[in-house]
C-alpha cells in the first residue's frame, strides 16, 4: 500500500497558489484514475483507489501547509506504514517552472511543510519536487508561493499535471525512472520522423507527334513481315 500526499492550503483563496501545487497534483491522480469521492479524515481529505497492483491512498492535508507533519503522521500510524511507503508532492523553488525531480530522502530547504514532515515521521520519504521557480531574493519567496499562477504558466501546468497523472502507477510501482519519463513525454512530445514526400513537378504535356503518312509499297512490306 502506498500513501500519496499533496501539500498545500486549504480553501479556494489558495486553490490556484504555487505553495497548492501538490494538492494539484493529487487531485489529477483521482480524476484521471477514478478513485473514491475525497472525504474527511486524518485532519484532512483522503480518496482511495489503485494504480496497478498497489492500492494507494490520497491525502490532502488540510491543517494549513506549517503542520501538513500532524495529518501525514497520523494517516501513517493509521495503516502501519513506514515512511519510504509515503510520497509527497510539493512545490519547489529551486527548480525551473515546469521542471520535476523525484527523489528518496533529503533535506527540506526550508519548506515549511517538509519541515513539519520531518518532524513527525523523519526524513526517509519519498518526494516529488514540483518546480515553480524563484522570485529572485528570498524575502520575496512567502509572497510568490501564496500567489496564484500566472496566465502564462497554465499550458505547461496542465501538461505537467497530466505528466503526473500519467507516471501514478509507475511512481507507486516504485519506479521512479520510468514515472519521470512519463512527465517527459508530456512536456516534450517527440516529433514525428515520418516527413511527407515531396511532390514531384508534374511533367507537362507532350504534344501529339504527327507520323508521316506510309506509301502503299512501305504498308505492302510491314504485311510480309
Amino acid at each position: 500500500m502506498r500513501l500519496f500526499v499533496g501539500l498545500g492550503n486549504p480553501g479556494a483563496k489558495y486553490a490556484r497558489n504555487r505553495h497548492s501545487v501538490g494538492y494539484m497534483a493529487v487531485d489529477r491522480i483521482a480524476e484521471d484514475h477514478g478513485f473514491s469521492p475525497w472525504r474527511a479524515k486524518f485532519q484532512g481529505q483522503v480518496s482511495e483507489g489503485r494504480l496497478g497492483d498497489e492500492k494507494v491512498v490520497l491525502l490532502k492535508p488540510e491543517t494549513f501547509m506549517n503542520l501538513s507533519g500532524q495529518s501525514v503522521g497520523e494517516a501513517m500510524r493509521f495503516f502501519k506504514l513506514t515512511p519510504a511507503d509515503i510520497t509527497v508532492f510539493h512545490d519547489e523553488i529551486d527548480l525551473a517552472p515546469g521542471k520535476l525531480k523525484a527523489k528518496d530522502g533529503g533535506g527540506h530547504a526550508g519548506h515549511n511543510g517538509l519541515r513539519s514532515l520531518h518532524g513527525h515521521i523523519g526524513d526517509a520519504y519519498v518526494r516529488v519536487r514540483i518546480g515553480v521557480g524563484h522570485p529572485g531574493h528570498k524575502d520575496a519567496v512567502p509572497g510568490y508561493v501564496l500567489r496564484d499562477f500566472a496566465k502564462a504558466d497554465e499550458a505547461w501546468l496542465d501538461d505537467l499535471l497530466r505528466g503526473i497523472s500519467d507516471g501514478a502507477e509507475a511512481l507507486a510501482d516504485g519506479d521512479k525512472g520510468r514515472f519521470s519519463n512519463a512527465v517527459a513525454l508530456r512536456m516534450n512530445p517527440p516529433r514525428s520522423s515520418k516527413t511527407a514526400p515531396a511532390e514531384k513537378p508534374a511533367k507537362p504535356e507532350e504534344a501529339p507527334v504527327d507520323k508521316p503518312a506510309r506509301s502503299p509499297l512501305q504498308k505492302l512490306v510491314d504485311r510480309f513481315r
